[in-house]
């Protein structure tokens, strides 16, 4: 059986890895690297389908059953349950003024939020600060490597995939807290994002349905808002060939 302390190292051995970081300030990438776009597209075609089939009707359906209120306290509860990972991230960035922020919100929407169903730290001046473990290699000096579409998951980098799967164990949550309350948390965030395509499904369609090229669209979104985030919202950082895409537009 294994301990919960050792299930830690992983964590621990990402601090130190932290500590042999470069110093230097990380690189935005530009442009498109995407040589496997053949293979991207027929997942991109899988995904679309998912959508139509399962997601866009379950959404729906989300949205019929649960009233906006309910819905709020879900997508808080899942993100207050996020926040430990993003603590975590924070520290392994050295970014210590997120990771006291993050830590102060968590006690505050915990204890006064019953749980984090509530957000009483926005509106005390505490937003979330997200982040994740692909924006940790980032910082580390990891380059954002090819493009990729993940099944289910979407559009996504070599990098952020990768980030993606770490940030399974970066909550230290998922560790301290007892079965079944551990997995509380991610049901909560499921919910929540099958929530959130029915709250943005006229957004949705658009860039699925009824753009001329919705794989192009959707990893122009995808890398412009990732980069523009990365680069700490300064968009002379990010890529600016909107002339490539006819068919691009925004909200």
């Amino acid at each position: 059986m294994i301990r919960p302390a050792n299930r830690l190292v992983p964590v621990l051995c990402m601090v130190g890895m932290a500590a042999l970081a470069g110093c230097g300030k990380p690189q935005v990438a530009r442009g498109i690297n995407d040589p496997y776009e053949t293979h991207n597209r027929a997942v991109h075609e899988l995904n679309r389908d998912i959508d139509r089939t399962l997601l866009k009707p379950a959404s729906s359906g989300v949205g019929s059953a649960l009233p906006e209120p309910a819905r709020r306290g879900i997508s808080n509860f899942a993100g207050n349950f996020g926040l430990p990972s993003s603590i975590v991230n924070d520290l392994l960035q050295a970014n210590i003024d997120d990771a006291a922020s993050n830590t102060v919100r968590l006690l505050i929407n915990t204890t006064f939020g019953l749980g984090g169903i509530l957000d009483p730290a926005t509106a005390w001046g505490l937003p979330a600060r997200d982040t994740d473990f692909g924006e940790t290699l980032h910082v580390w000096g990891f380059a954002e490597g090819h493009y990729v579409e993940l099944p289910l998951l979407g559009p996504s980098t070599k990098r952020d995939a990768i980030g993606g799967f770490v940030d399974l164990f970066t909550n230290p949550l998922s560790y301290i807290l007892p079965s079944p309350k551990r997995y509380a948390g991610p049901v909560a965030g499921a919910v929540s994002k099958v929530g959130d395509r029915d709250r943005f499904g006229d957004t949705i369609d658009s860039i699925l349905y009824d753009s001329a090229d919705s794989y192009a669209q959707a990893r122009l979104l995808y890398l412009e808002s990732r980069r523009f985030k990365l680069g700490g919202g300064n968009s002379d950082s990010t890529y600016d060939g909107y002339d490539d895409y006819d068919d691009f537009y925004s909200e």
